[in-house]
């Protein structure tokens, strides 16, 4: 039995114990904060509060009768850190974090309430965790990091844009796991590049303008290709990217299904949703007396392709029939 069954089978068992005792015991409804290092009212962070809410529901946590869900949203660093001290001041039981960003400021404001990330690349290299199976700490969740995931934005983006020799990777170095190298995805491509024969770069960019610059650099050339990286200043300006790739007509794959739905080529990454339906039964073991030290982070199991048709017949680019029978999302 692999590890993520054991987990699922223990919170489903735990579901049986009664909830009503659980909050006659408190006196009140169980508090949750939720704090996503997105726009707040973006259609991203409805779609997984209302995932991680559901996924409550059928744990038995039915609403204000026994749970109250704190929810908190912000793009920028700022706003993080002020929406993490207003949640710990109303005494959450558990906060749950997505993205790096988010959860660094919800650490910073607590060492002491039980922390739950979804979207975190690298919790250990960011000091949230010890190891993996053992976080020895307030911290634990569901990391969205996966060894050979650059390689594999590679082999997608040539294999719908065959002419592709050269690839730049998009990134904040401010809201990523990456550094000024790329990080943790870099020797997975670096792998990859060699043996497609693709010259790769990095290329970091912290202000809106930048996009623009770095497109208008590639565009230089007509066999230029671009990977947009998983973080918050990337999601935030998924537009911006999403209308420069199209302007300069560049083959470009993002890691999200949402670049798509705005128009982007195509997508490859993690299923968020699933993420945080794992994370509301965390919360369900956490709100009957467990502690993120005993649970373990687990890996991303479950992940998703998209593909733009529209946008990829606007380019000139034919998507092989093999690919598109792979695809979980076809938009037309």
């Amino acid at each position: 039995m692999r590890r993520r069954d054991f987990i699922v089978i223990a919170g489903s068992a735990a579901a049986a114990w009664p909830l009503s005792s659980l909050a006659q015991q408190s006196g009140r409804a169980r508090r949750i904060g939720v704090l996503m290092g997105l726009v707040e009212g973006s259609p991203e962070a409805a779609k997984y509060l209302s995932t991680f809410q559901e996924a409550l529901r059928g744990l038995g946590w039915t609403g204000r009768q026994n749970v109250q869900i704190e929810f908190r949203a912000a793009a920028h660093l700022e706003g993080m850190r002020s929406h993490a001290i207003e949640l710990v001041s109303l005494g959450p039981e558990v906060i749950v974090t997505y993205t790096t960003p988010a959860t660094n400021a919800v650490r910073q404001a607590t060492r002491s309430v039980p922390i739950l990330f979804v979207a975190v690349s690298d919790p250990i290299g960011t000091g949230f965790v010890e190891s993996f199976s053992r976080p020895g700490g307030n911290i634990t969740g569901f990391t969205n990091f996966e060894a050979t995931m650059g390689s594999k934005w590679l082999e997608l983006l040539r294999e719908v844009a065959p002419s592709v020799k050269r690839v730049a990777m998009l990134f904040n170095p401010a809201t990523a796991n990456a550094g000024a190298s790329g990080g943790i995805y870099l020797q997975s491509m670096k792998t990859a590049a060699a043996v497609l024969g693709i010259e790769l770069s990095v290329n970091p960019v912290s202000e809106p303008a930048d996009i623009d610059a770095a497109f208008a650099a590639v565009a230089e050339s007509p066999d230029g290709g671009f990977i947009v990286m998983p973080n918050v200043f990337t999601a935030v300006h998924r537009d911006r990217i999403v209308a420069q790739a199209a302007r300069f007509r560049i083959p470009t794959i993002y890691p999200l299904q949402h670049f798509v739905a705005a128009g982007g080529l195509m997508s490859y990454g993690i299923d968020y949703s699933d993420q945080f339906r794992l994370a509301a039964s965390y919360a369900d073991r956490i709100l009957r007396g467990g502690k993120p030290a005993d649970l373990p982070v687990q890996q991303p199991t479950k992940f998703e392709l998209a593909i733009n048709r529209k946008t990829a017949q606007a380019l000139g680019l034919a998507i092989p029939a093999t690919l598109l029978a792979r695809a979980d999302e076809i938009i037309e």
